[in-house]
């Protein structure tokens, strides 16, 4: 059974630093890239960040500079870093899995954690 589990969103200040786990299993993890997503209220969910097997990463436009990922294959699991936090930066976060073999899509979410940015 695949599971994605969500864990380290709360209520921060702005400028704060919050990091988000995501504990994987049920899947090969370390074949997966990993993704964190966000959606805010009334908006569209939003790619932030993505790292692929050998570590490669990408982000966000938004978040650049800001937001790190990482990955430990060994614990099945994947941060995000997030520092210097801004109001816009709230939303809830999702951890996705994602590969394709053979034709084949897989594509798996966590059920969420919010993340909210106030003073």
């Amino acid at each position: 059974q695949v599971q994605l589990v969500e864990s380290g969103g709360g209520l921060v200040q702005p400028g704060g630093s919050l990091r988000l786990s995501c504990a994987a299993s049920g899947f090969t993890f370390s074949n997966y890239a990993m993704n964190w997503y966000r959606q805010a209220p009334g908006k569209e969910r939003e790619l932030v960040a993505s790292i692929i097997s050998n570590s490669g990463t990408n982000y966000a436009d938004s978040v650049k500079g800001r937001f790190t990922i990482s990955r430990d294959n060994a614990k099945n699991t994947v941060y995000l870093l997030m520092n210097s936090l801004k109001p816009e930066d709230t939303a809830v976060y999702y951890c996705n899995a994602y590969a394709r073999s053979f034709g084949r899509v897989f594509d798996y979410w966590g059920q969420g954690t919010q993340v909210t940015v106030s003073s």
